[in-house]
């Protein structure tokens, strides 16, 4: 538009080819001075690529970069940050033991007599913090700040470095909804205050909520830009997939039967020797779904290892189909509790990337009838157990021979799926099912884990997704620190209930709920 002011960014057909793959083609894409412009697409679609070019972390193989209608060349993020670009990534890069002014000088370190100047720098966090009410101690330690807390320090180490614009990528990934609001009051105050932010995630409530306008990537490719006043979800997972998707999930009320699972006095300890568990008590019923939520990082994964035979208790009981199966081995608790688990990382615990769709699909089973012989494979049968489930489960496959590593993402998690869920089974363990997969692919399995349930399976859900969560579960048990701090019915559970519980908050000690027309709620 001709009213329009100069960009402060420009990224001009940019393209950028790895050996085998074109990760970004032909983009265009825009940002003006104080506004909030969302990147939206699933995991694969080029976002990160894209801005890890704008940030100077890779060079396009075609196009340029703009900044404030100059075309410039990154060739390192030291280049981007003396543009005044900035980068929150999605894995924080803090350094735990050090405190917030030290981590915010790292790379620009403030010296005094020959020794750093940490109460300068300590002097200029505090102001940054109260501008853009951020309320940072530049005294705490890292390690000692929760998930939220330290996103803020990365957001003011930019602003330390005079970022203008911000690259915020996937920045709700781990944070608890009152932590989110806190996060777009921060972005609307700094969009207040001038600064452009380029806002990349895949969830559609999200970039409705806080964008300025919307560019959708598919593929590689801008699939189109949206206006968040006028779209709705359906349109932009639409633009994100290529077609029409059921967001919402179908489900009749659960008709919880016999216990199948019981967990009591659960403990356990992580890979580094602490505690990940703690006197986690639970149970879980025939025809319903149990739904595990919590910020990431406290306790999940354990959970779920110790109930799959994956990690060993320290102490405490579990009970499946009345068997005691306390640190049973994956196969005893897989043939005999017939058990199955979809994890949480389909590359290290789900699927062997060199076999075939065929050989992935019999992973746990190809050692019986009728995949096997005495101790001769029965290739045949493989193939056509592989025909069957490729059609039901709709993997999108050339043929079963295919190597599994070359499927994509939510190809391959319906592979994982589809194997699990075609053998008779009791209790289904659900480990973060529709993490980095398309839309469509998410309202597949969805629909996949509610039939279960209706056919009389135990469903346990973990996920970091709260709208999934809320979206499946009959029940939901929150885990803070290793440890269930409450239990609520799904009927009776809101995002702020919830949210509140996964930021430790106990349920008898909540304050009143937030009023639910708030923003964000």
């Amino acid at each position: 538009m001709s009213d329009q002011p100069v960009p402060v960014l420009e990224a001009r057909n940019i393209t950028k080819q790895f050996p085998g793959v074109i990760a970004n083609q032909n983009i265009n894409l825009k940002l003006y001075p104080g506004e909030i412009l969302a990147l939206l697409g699933e995991n694969g679609a080029g976002k990160s690529t894209l801005m890890n070019i704008i940030y100077g972390l890779y060079h396009p193989t075609e196009g340029e970069i703009l900044v404030n209608g100059q075309v410039v060349r990154m060739n390192t993020p030291r280049d981007a940050i003396a543009l005044g670009i900035g980068m929150v990534h999605q894995h924080f890069q803090l350094v735990p033991v050090m405190t917030v002014a030290e981590n915010i000088m790292l790379g620009s370190e403030t010296v005094r007599n020959g020794l750093l100047d940490v109460r300068k720098v300590a002097e200029q966090v505090t102001e940054l913090s109260q501008r853009y009410q951020l309320d940072v101690d530049p005294y705490a330690i890292i390690e000692d700040l929760p998930v939220g807390m330290r996103q803020r320090v990365e957001i003011i180490k930019t602003l330390y470095r005079n970022a203008n614009i911000l690259i915020l990528d996937e920045p709700t990934a781990v944070l608890t909804p009152q932590e989110i609001e806190g996060l777009f009051q921060v972005m609307e105050l700094l969009r207040g205050q001038g600064k452009s932010i380029i806002f990349i995630t895949h969830k559609l409530k999200e970039v409705l909520r806080i964008a300025d306008r919307i560019n959708v990537l598919r593929g590689g490719r801008v699939a189109g830009e949206a206006n968040p006043k006028t779209s709705t979800q359906a349109q932009l997972a639409s633009m994100m997939v290529g077609r029409e998707v059921i967001l919402t999930v179908e489900k009749e009320e659960a008709r919880p039967a016999e216990r199948v699972l019981e967990v009591k006095g659960l403990s356990a300890r992580n890979d580094l020797g602490g505690p990940a568990l703690h006197d986690v008590s639970f149970e879980v019923c025939a025809g319903e779904i149990v739904g595990v939520a919590g910020v990431q990082g406290n306790g999940q994964t354990e959970l779920v290892e110790v109930l799959t035979g994956l990690r060993k208790a320290d102490h405490g009981q579990i009970t499946l189909n009345g068997s005691d199966m306390t640190n049973a081995g994956p196969r005893r608790i897989t043939q005999e509790g017939l058990s199955c688990h979809i994890p949480e990382d389909r590359h290290a615990h789900g699927m062997v990337v060199s076999y075939s769709v065929a050989d992935n699909l019999v992973l746990n089973t190809y050692n019986q009838k009728p995949f096997a012989r005495g101790i001769n494979i029965n290739q045949p049968a493989i193939i056509e157990h592989a025909k069957e489930l490729i059609k039901r489960f709709d993997v999108r496959t050339p043929g079963p021979n295919t190597h599994a590593g070359s499927l994509s993402g939510g190809n391959q998690q319906k592979m994982v799926v589809a194997r699990e869920l075609s053998r008779p089974l009791k209790l289904l363990i659900a480990a973060q099912p529709t993490r980095g997969i398309d839309v469509g692919s998410i309202e597949f399995i969805h629909n996949q884990i509610v039939r279960k349930r209706d056919d009389g399976v135990a469903v346990l859900l973990v996920s970091s997704e709260l709208d999934e969560i809320m979206a499946l579960s009959d029940r939901i048990v929150v885990m803070y620190k290793g440890e269930i701090i409450g239990t609520v019915p799904a009927a009776e559970a809101t995002r702020e209930s919830i949210g509140l519980l996964m930021a430790g908050v106990h349920a008898d000690a909540q304050p009143p709920a937030p009023d639910a027309s708030a923003p964000g709620s």
